[in-house]
Order: C-alpha cells, then sequence, then structure tokens
C-alpha cells in the first residue's frame, strides 16, 4: 500500500487551514487528506511548529532541511522517497498515488453563512 508523509513549514494549526485568510492550496490539500484517510490509505501530515522531532527523526529530511533549508518545505514523500519540494501535491497528483478518481479529493464545497442573520445575545453585559 502506498505511503505518504507530508512535511509542512511551521503552521499557527496543524492544517494550515485557519487564521482570517486561508490559502486555497492548504484547503485543498486539508481535503484530499481528509478524504484519503477517511478512505483508510497511509497518509500523514507533520508541521514543523507542533512536531518538530518528525522533522529530525527522517533522515531524507532532514538532510534536505540542512542543505535547502525552509525553502524545500512542504516536503512530501512517497514510500519514503522524496516525491515533491516547496510546493504541496495536486489532486492529481495526490489520485495517481493512490489510484482513486480526482473528483473524490476536491474540498466539499460549504454554504456560505448569510450576512444579513441576526445574532441573539446572551443578555450579558
Amino acid at each position: 500500500m502506498t505511503k505518504v508523509t507530508i512535511y509542512d513549514p511551521a503552521m499557527c494549526c496543524d492544517t494550515g487551514v485557519c487564521g482570517p485568510v486561508v490559502d486555497p492550496r492548504l484547503t485543498a490539500v486539508a481535503a484530499a487528506v481528509f478524504s484519503l484517510e477517511k478512505k483508510g490509505f497511509d497518509i500523514k501530515r507533520f508541521n514543523l511548529g507542533t512536531d518538530p522531532a518528525a522533522f529530525v527523526e527522517n533522515k531524507t529530511v532532514n538532510a534536505l532541511l540542512f542543505d535547502q533549508g525552509v525553502e524545500s518545505l512542504p516536503i512530501t514523500l512517497v514510500d519514503g522517497e522524496v516525491a515533491k519540494t516547496g510546493e504541496y501535491p495536486t489532486a492529481q497528483e495526490f489520485a495517481a498515488w493512490f489510484k482513486v478518481e480526482e473528483t473524490e479529493l476536491q474540498p466539499v464545497k460549504q454554504p456560505g453563512i448569510p450576512l444579513n442573520v441576526k445574532i441573539a445575545s446572551s443578555g450579558a453585559k
């Protein structure tokens, strides 16, 4: 079975899908990883900010960081081999590695919250 590991740069949360401005590439990666995990595929992500030990323990990742610095992040390993550095995998690449349809990995579009909705006050002052 294919194993994919993504080593992310330091981010504010595990997926990078947080804060007031969300990078659509990170949303797509988070959706693909979530979909693949739900299907039982072996895929993991490590965030440099929250799991630095994973970067030290993997000799390949450690060597890339030593030689090329943080510009090499994100680093994607497929079955332990470097598949991509400096950018995230595309849905096409995930689909090819795991032999699934690309459409299975797209983010689910959620309707937005209407701006004219009134939020009930708790009455606390």
